[in-house]
């Protein structure tokens, strides 16, 4: 018996062709990301700081839609659950004296000395 529905259209998966550019691939390093939102959509500015340097550049600006940032956030959850499967847990390290900014003074052991 042949199955007619298989071949049709509707019934297929959709596939997408994704196109890297160069530039793009090379990616951008982003240390710090500012969320913001309104009830239309989620912004994301991407960029990065330095010790010492007073001023930041947003190197990326991605806009989504409230259930798009949703589907990204559940997707980022599963990786994140996937590599610490493989790698073990990531612990990051929040200070409040620097509000979490990425950039932590190295804690000495308390029977050593700073000078």
């Amino acid at each position: 018996m042949d199955n007619k529905n298989s071949k049709d259209p509707k019934n297929q998966p959709h596939q997408i062709n994704i196109e890297l550019g160069e530039k793009e691939a090379e990616g951008i390093y982003s240390n710090l990301a500012i969320i913001s939102h309104s009830p239309a959509e989620f912004i994301i500015d991407f960029t990065r700081i330095f010790p010492g340097v007073p001023k930041a550049k947003v190197h990326s600006r991605i806009i989504m839609t409230p259930q798009h940032t949703k589907l990204f956030y559940n997707a980022l959850k599963e990786n994140m659950n996937r590599y610490e499967n493989d790698f073990g847990e990531i612990i990051a390290h929040q200070d409040s004296n620097n509000q979490g900014l990425g950039f932590q003074l190295p804690v000495p052991p308390k029977d050593e000395k700073i000078n």
